[in-house]
């Protein structure tokens, strides 16, 4: 047994971060975030128990099952297996079944166990829980949940697994109860929980193939003929960093070759993590030198360097990938921004489902309900682009629980919600997936690339290639042309200048603790700031009036009186034009998975200055209200 004193557990607990999006903390023995060991200390081995415990009772109660069937994974974070080990003793001596795939991907975990909930595999298929801490520093560890309809547990289920947690750890027996429970498990039973893993992870893997073919296609096989046709016609090659992460022994490979793409990487070693974890700015560079490195070799061998264009990066759980591109003009390899990456996979999507049928073209007179659900900071690009295809768009707070919670909402009220994401964080989520996937953004853009029929017995609406029909009903016909790149679509997108998520200049620390106060103070800087600027502002910037948006889970608060009203969500001020046109935006809010407060700026058009002058007003506007 381990003897942890209860002051410990907490003092642990205080530095954790709870939230729908993953409860996380540095989980490494020693304390130091960018640490590669693969110990946890008693406290954290106590808490990983405690996790595993709350989560079964959690089950036992909603689910009215006895012994829950809970599948298990982990990214390739060093503290993982202890994790694991850690809970599963705990699960079997609660009267659990337990099923461990050792590494797998976020994506496949999912995968695997919605496919389990829809085979019907008895009721006791309850739930998954997955180890990561997703793009955070490798000695950050941490825990997600979920049931079986393919995502992690939604925001208010997520709350209340929350409070179930505190009020155990809040008990003065629950060292002692983890311990019995850790000493009373079977060891034959737990030995056979390892023994299977191979089993279980082949089992994991095939479901998350299938399933990723289900997403991609659409259920449309029109559609995979006709971008396999394309594919012979302009081969195509794709080039992954995997980082050493969970997707090293995932599906990319396969998968991607079975479709016909060339295919290359590099740091493919499971844990074989060589740079920083999130794949924004300088962890996109490897991937980079790769694209270019690549194509340098096919020139050599004369063996079609050209069709080398596109790479990824994904994070350590591989539920998110950024994109590296060969940039003609330039010469050489660049990352696009996660926001670019978004938008490119939302014009990709909206032109698939007009390509099959699903989305009649705008102003043929038939209506479909349609939209898009994303986070609150994703770029009003967005808005641009869904309205040349006449689709909705709705805001849910940063987090993907809350997009995903959003987005069947929206499907309950009969619209078509076939993607959905957080721009501000790249990639996207493809329903009938529920959980972000860098195959499925790399497939969307893809598909824009190879799908090129016009008038085609393959297409089924004879509308034309999915880039074609994007110039088209963007109004930007006469610019099309068919031997058409990859730098053509991304010259196509409306043009905005965001801050990216992962700047350091969107970035803050501050001292306040309740940032509904903070937001309150906040807002008489800004409305006194506003009457002494507004003139300037509309000279400059053409800014004529504002609102205040706040975002709590789902709920978008529009017209927002008092700004403390958003708490600790998303706070937008939003400006238009003398037109009425929403033109620009700043943003706040304090991060639900690291110890910082995020800003941004979003403009329309090619002016930085814009953005910038945004940002930095913003930014001594919270500093200012931060030391009232």
């Amino acid at each position: 047994m381990f003897m942890v004193p209860k002051n410990d557990i907490r003092a642990v607990l205080d530095k954790m971060i709870l939230s729908a999006s993953g409860w996380r903390g540095i989980f490494a023995e020693n304390g130091d975030e960018e640490s590669t060991k693969d110990q946890i200390t008693d406290a954290y081995r106590i808490i990983s128990g405690a996790a595993a415990y709350v989560f079964a009772e959690y089950l036992k109660d909603s689910k009215s099952c006895n012994n829950p069937l809970i599948f298990l994974g982990a990214d390739t974070r060093p503290t993982g297996k202890v994790i694991i080990e850690a809970m599963i003793p705990v699960l079997i001596s609660f009267g659990c079944e337990a099923r461990y795939a050792g590494v797998v991907a976020a994506p496949e975990i999912m995968a695997w166990v919605r496919k389990k909930n829809l085979c019907r595999e008895p009721a006791r298929a309850a739930g998954f829980i997955y180890i990561s801490a997703s793009h955070n520093p490798i000695g950050h560890n941490g825990i997600k949940f979920g049931l079986t309809d393919g995502g992690v547990l939604a925001s208010d289920e997520a709350v209340k697994l929350i409070a179930r947690f505190h009020a155990f750890l809040d008990n003065d027996d629950c060292v002692t109860k983890i311990e019995k429970l850790f000493a009373a498990a079977d060891p034959h039973a737990v030995s056979q929980v390892y023994a299977c893993v191979d089993s279980v992870k082949s089992e994991a893997f095939k479901a998350y193939y299938d399933f990723c073919g289900e997403v991609v296609w659409g259920g449309r096989q029109a559609l995979s003929a006709a971008m396999k046709s394309g594919l012979a016609e302009n081969p195509l090659g794709i080039v992954c960093d995997f980082n050493g992460s969970a997707r090293t022994v995932s599906i990319d490979r396969d998968f991607l070759s079975s479709l016909g793409f060339k295919f290359e990487s590099i740091n493919s070693e499971p844990g074989q993590i060589a740079h920083r974890i999130v794949p924004e700015g300088e962890s996109l560079e490897p991937c980079c030198y790769l694209l270019e490195e690549v194509r340098k070799r096919y020139v050599q061998t004369e063996a079609g360097s050209t069709s080398f264009v596109l790479g990824y990066t994904p994070d350590c759980d591989g539920d998110r990938g950024n994109l590296v591109i060969w940039d003609d003009a330039a010469g050489k390899a660049r990352a696009l921004e996660a926001q670019e990456v978004f938008a490119l996979a939302c014009v990709a999507e909206l032109s698939h489902l007009v390509w099959t049928g699903e989305l009649p073209v705008t102003g043929s007179g038939e209506k479909v309900k349609a939209a898009l659900a994303v986070n609150d900071p994703t770029s009003m690009r967005i808005d641009r682009i869904a309205g040349a295809f006449g689709v909705s768009v709705f805001r849910a707070e940063v987090g993907e629980a809350n997009v995903v919670s959003l987005a069947r909402n929206l499907r309950e009220e009969g619209y078509i919600v076939r993607i959905l994401g957080e721009g501000s964080a790249g990639g996207n989520i493809t329903h009938p997936s529920a959980v972000r996937d860098p195959i499925n953004t790399v497939i969307a853009i893809a598909k824009m690339l190879t799908v090129r029929f016009s008038n085609n017995a393959l297409s089924e609406n004879k509308t034309g290639g999915l880039f074609k029909i994007w110039r088209e009903l963007s109004g930007q016909s006469e610019k099309y042309k068919d031997d058409f790149s990859l730098a053509d679509i991304i010259a196509s997108l409306p043009p905005f200048v965001t801050t990216p998520a992962y700047n350091k200049d969107a970035v803050m620390r501050i001292k306040t603790q309740d940032h509904a106060a903070l937001k309150d103070r906040y807002q008489q800087i800004f409305l006194k700031e506003w009457e002494k600027q507004k003139n300037e502002l509309s000279r400059r910037f053409g800014f004529c009036r504002w609102e205040a948006i706040a975002y709590n889970g789902v709920t978008e608060t529009r017209n927002l009186r008092q700004f403390g009203k958003a708490g600790k969500g998303g706070l937008k001020i939003l400006f238009f034009d003398k037109n009425g046109r929403e033109t620009a935006y700043m943003w706040m809010r304090g991060s639900a998975t690291e110890p910082v407060f995020r800003i941004m700026a979003d403009a329309e058009g090619n002016d930085q200055c814009v953005e910038r002058f945004l940002l930095d007003w913003q930014r001594c506007m919270i500093m200012e209200a931060d030391c009232i």
